[in-house]
């Protein structure tokens, strides 16, 4: 990569993924000879990625810097900025720095691929300050939909940066305290270079509510709902709800049942490390509620987003190993979809609503993002010179660099950029300086980029359009038909009901072969096309459909 050159006594801002999408938070900040990077998050795959488990950032620019990498700084513990650890780990051998409760889940997603040693891991409290390199970072409290959350104030020699993480202004939290607004105003008051702050709610009106009245409307369930189990599908990650939840099954006499993995082991983490508070004996292990009555269950588990192969997926779909759904059932989706996730939702509510339970979608649910008048609350303390909004889809971070116009922040101030472009940013000026290796890489069982845009294609012709195999032996040196042409299809049609069709292509090829023996080819990468062309003219012009067609020469 050409190295581009530096404003005297600026420092580079350098997102490497989160940039114009929800998910794969990484941004890099340089001074010098000095790197830190802020979150390693995963995304999600978009539907049209087939068979892709999840997305990665490609770290390529770290990799080719890693002398200079002196640390990993983690706002909170949700996937999409925790997610990729395990993967961008492997190659990366530098220190992690988060608060208590992020680095437990940290640890759990180390111990699972087997990085636990390998992994240098320090636990940083909410006001502290670490130097790394010329960069000093101060983690400041925050509130979000997980516990210990925090923005970042990083110090450089060039100014200033506040990175607010995911947040929200809760000033009557479930655990912990409110944000620490009384620092951001300080901060502010002593002059703030850059200001990234989360875009997610940036369209959304008005002030977000506090996770607190979320309770309310458990109380009314729980209230209303006393002859039958209560089923609660939330994010595993949302500790906050959990203890909620949990606080209501104590207080109506209810025993507490986890299923899913990903909620199974959040509650382990948190309940050890005292962020989730409950009585001895108020979780049951799930083979025991054959021992409780229903209106004695309430049952927490992950598939509020409608995945396939979350729990309560299985239990609408009848194939849950220990939980049938019961008329007498209450489910409540315990959040709001995931945009994309719509229908996955519905289908799973609709699968509910058949076998007589009970669904409930409202009023269970408060987001973890600021809202813009909450947005305009830290643009106000904080002041800064300049903004880049960060975490979002590109309309997102549009709504968010209005919101930071509306505030007095000159638009020529305002960055609204791309994953792997270069901000340097001084006192003097702040300007996209160049551009790095950035983008996705796409994790699928273990492979981790060895699947990418040819392959994925060949998928969904597959998926849309299915595979014909044509298979032809040929005699060794003389190119004389021994056996075949024989076609094999699968997906394309159903080969009983269509024995005209693959008669009429198998002499076609026949014909196409006897052309080329009569014409003394022997290149078999060229008879290969020519049986792939002569088929592929033949389906369209029969059927208008491009099926996958791999011909196979047996040399006999």
């Amino acid at each position: 990569m050409k190295k581009e050159k530096l404003h005297k006594g600026s420092v580079k801002v350098i997102p490497l993924g989160g940039l114009g999408q929800i998910g794969m938070n990484i941004t890099a900040f340089e001074y010098e000879d000095s790197i830190i990077v802020v979150d390693c998050g995963l995304a999600f795959p978009d539907d049209d990625m087939l068979g892709i488990d999840m997305v990665v950032p490609d770290v390529t620019y770290l990799k080719e810097n890693i002398d200079r990498v002196k640390g990993f700084v983690i706002t909170h513990g949700h996937e999409d900025h925790i997610g990729s650890i395990p993967y961008v780990f492997r190659e990366l051998n530098v220190p992690i720095y988060a608060t208590k409760l992020t680095m437990g889940l940290i640890d759990v997603k180390l111990e699972e691929h087997g990085l636990t040693k390998m992994v240098k891991r320090k636990i940083v409290k909410q006001g502290q300050s670490i130097t790394l390199g010329q960069f000093r970072v101060e983690f400041i409290r925050t509130n979000h939909s997980i516990s210990d959350a925090c923005a970042f104030a990083i110090y450089s020699p060039a100014g200033v940066i506040v990175h607010t993480g995911d947040f929200k202004v809760d000033y009557t939290p479930v655990f912990g305290d409110a944000i620490d607004l009384a620092r951001f105003g300080e901060i502010g008051k002593k002059g703030v270079l850059l200001l990234m702050s989360d875009s997610t709610n940036a369209e959304r009106p008005g002030f977000t509510p506090s996770e607190k009245t979320v309770g309310a409307a458990f109380d009314r369930i729980f209230a209303e709902h006393k002859k039958g189990r209560i089923i609660i599908a939330t994010f595993a990650s949302n500790v906050d709800r959990v203890q909620q939840i949990i606080d209501r099954a104590i207080r109506y006499g209810r025993k507490v049942v986890v299923e899913g993995r990903s909620m199974v082991n959040v509650i382990r983490v948190a309940s050890e490390l005292g962020y989730i508070k409950m009585p001895e004996g108020t979780i049951i292990d799930i083979d025991l509620i054959k021992n409780y009555p229903d209106e004695k269950l309430v049952l927490i588990t992950t598939g509020s987003q409608g995945e396939s192969m979350a729990a309560l997926s299985r239990m609408a779909e009848g194939t849950h190993r220990k939980v049938s759904i019961k008329p007498s059932d209450t489910i409540v989706f315990s959040s709001h979809p995931i945009p994309g996730n719509e229908k996955s939702v519905s289908k799973v509510v609709n699968e509910l609503g058949r076998k007589g339970a009970t669904v409930i979608l409202e009023d269970t649910h408060v987001s973890g993002h600021a809202c813009r008048e909450d947005l305009k609350l830290i643009y106000s303390l904080v002041k800064p010179k300049y903004a880049m909004p960060v975490h979002g889809e590109y309309r997102h971070m549009q709504a968010n660099a209005k919101i930071a116009e509306l505030m007095g922040i000159p638009k020529k101030n305002i960055f609204t950029l791309q994953d792997g472009d270069v901000l340097s940013v001084s006192e003097e000026s702040c300007k996209v300086t160049g551009k790095v290796t950035a983008g996705r890489l796409l994790v699928d069982g273990l492979g981790v980029g060895d699947v990418g845009n040819i392959v994925l294609r060949d998928r969904q012709n597959l998926a849309e359009n299915g595979i014909i195999i044509v298979v032809v032996a040929l005699e060794r040196g003389g190119n004389h038909v021994v056996s075949g042409p024989d076609i094999v299809s699968r997906g394309f049609v159903y080969m009983r009901e269509a024995e005209e069709l693959i008669e009429e292509a198998r002499q076609l090829i026949q014909d196409a072969l006897d052309d080329c023996i009569n014409k003394r080819v022997t290149d078999w990468g060229r008879i290969k096309m020519i049986i792939r062309d002569t088929l592929s003219e033949f389906l369209w012009k029969k059927m208008k459909r491009s099926p996958l067609i791999l011909p196979i020469i047996m040399d006999v």
